[in-house]
């Protein structure tokens, strides 16, 4: 008796000993709650040249809020600073990076098997006549484990992926939020001192027309500049204060540590513009968003493989155990009877025979593949339209800066000399200065425009684009000082 009951138990437990040991081997290292991440890491420093971290403990947290803290308490703060803020403290970025663990997750569950159902009957309440014992499992969960392992595989790298075209995304954003905050503090700082010479030409004109030197026209026109100038300071103050706000943002700050400053110029240009003679091989190879896409046709074509192999049969169930059946004998005993039990069930396909999902199967790997092919062809243009508008902008900055405003400046001097020796009247000095101003804008935009494409051509080549940058002037900004703002 005891024999048979020992018997019942290893039969019930072959199921579960063999789902036990399918998933062993398969687990090491995705249980990890920092599984994945250091592919992550490693892509996205080799491009930022920056460290970002996944806080995933209060303490973690602690530390940061500290690391940035000393960070932010600086006089000012460059692009890379404002990069590695945004990448330690962004809580955006940490809420992507907990889809890495989401999928990893994801690749955990399909390792193990469909958990195996247990089911106990009796019949007959006094005595007990015949006891059922059953274990049933899904047969075609392990049939199709391997390639359902596979796909999450697949999906968990392109977690990975997506998480690294995060990380760029954000460094790039944080980078154009510097460079348009403190090209807004530029513009403001220059319209500060065209200001200053706009009140002196103002109350110049005014005492020429107090003696009869200057006409009442002339007067007012000097006057309405200097309104022109008080207001566009102003609008450029309010557009500095917007732009230092969006880094603010990016880079996760708020309380007492919102008081940082930025400079008051941007960097001079460079001696030299990049060279790219292989832009678009440099691209196909780099571009994070290229390879999800990649990642998303390996994927349905393992989809593709599991609908074929699940096309007849999508339900399949084991069914395994024992039947004890107790008799009172003619001695007046009790005989048990052992007997196994053993039960295959399926779904017939008399209506669905499968051809629909494979249909579908089909589609949405052609729909992938085109759409992969479609990106190849953008990435091409992206990468050439990007190296374009960086070479452009730099010769146009470097036109303004070499050509247009030095001219303008020994115009402006010329003027004052023959102002001085009374041969030019005021009238000419007055419009000179007023046509200086403006090559100075320009070239102070121009110069904002090189350094946006400079950081558009990095998001072409390794992904993580964001908005392109607007044209127009430059937006505005503070009050010049060596400390910034």
């Amino acid at each position: 008796m005891k024999r048979r009951f020992l018997t019942m138990a290893t039969v019930v437990a072959i199921p579960l000993i063999a789902a036990g040991c399918a998933t062993n081997g398969a687990l090491e290292g995705i249980s990890d709650p920092m599984a994945g991440f250091t592919t992550v890491a490693a892509r996205a420093g080799s491009v930022t040249g920056e460290k970002t971290l996944w806080v995933q403990s209060s303490e973690e947290a602690r530390a940061v809020s500290e690391r940035v803290k000393g960070l932010v308490q600086r006089k000012t703060i460059g692009p890379d600073v404002a990069v590695r803020v945004a990448l330690l403290n962004n809580k955006g970025l940490q809420a992507a990076y907990a889809e890495i663990g989401l999928s990893a997750a994801d690749v955990w569950q399909e390792t193990m098997l469909v958990n195996p159902t247990v089911s106990v009957g009796m019949i007959g309440v006094d005595p007990v006549k015949t006891i059922e014992g059953a274990v049933v499992s899904n047969v075609l969960a392990l049939a199709t484990r391997e390639r359902r392992v596979a796909i999450a595989d697949t999906r968990f790298r392109q977690a990975q992926l997506r998480a690294a075209e995060e990380t760029l995304r954000l460094a790039a954003d944080t980078r154009r939020a510097w460079i348009n905050a403190v090209s807004a503090w530029e513009s403001v700082s220059y319209l500060n001192q065209a200001q200053a010479a706009a009140d002196a030409a103002s109350e110049l004109a005014q005492k020429l027309g107090e003696t009869g030197a200057f006409t009442k026209t002339g007067q007012a026109r000097e006057h309405v500049f200097y309104a022109e100038i008080v207001g566009q300071a102003a609008e450029a103050r309010l557009a500095a204060r917007t732009a230092k706000e969006e880094l603010t943002r990016l880079m996760g700050l708020w309380g007492p540590d919102v008081d940082y400053s930025v400079p008051n110029m941007l960097p001079a240009l460079p001696k030299g513009a990049k060279a790219k003679r292989a832009i678009e091989v440099e691209a196909l190879r780099n571009r994070v968003d290229l390879e999800i896409a990649k990642l998303e046709l390996e994927a349905l074509a393992n989809s593709y493989g599991l609908t074929e192999a699940t096309r007849y049969v999508t339900d399949l169930e084991l069914l395994t155990g024992v039947e004890v059946e107790r008799e009172e004998s003619e001695e007046g005993g009790t005989e048990t009877s052992t007997a196994p039990i053993l039960e295959l069930e399926f779904v017939i396909p008399i209506f669905d025979t499968g051809k629909a999902r494979m249909r579908r199967a089909e589609l949405a790997y052609m729909q992938a593949a085109n759409r992969m092919a479609e990106k190849a062809v953008n990435v091409r243009s992206e990468a050439r339209s990007a190296y374009d508008a960086y070479r452009s902008t730099y010769d146009i900055a470097r036109h303004y800066r070499n050509s247009v405003v030095p001219l303008q400046t020994k115009i402006e001097a010329e003027s004052v000399l023959t102002y001085n020796g009374m041969i030019t009247s005021t009238f000419e000095l007055l419009a000179d200065t007023r046509a200086k101003i403006s090559s100075i804008m320009l070239s102070l935009n121009a110069k904002r425009n090189f350094w946006l494409a400079d950081v558009n051509l990095g998001t072409a080549i390794h992904g993580g684009g964001g908005s392109a940058p607007e044209g127009g002037e430059a937006p505005a900004a503070a009050e010049a000082g060596a400390e910034g703002h």
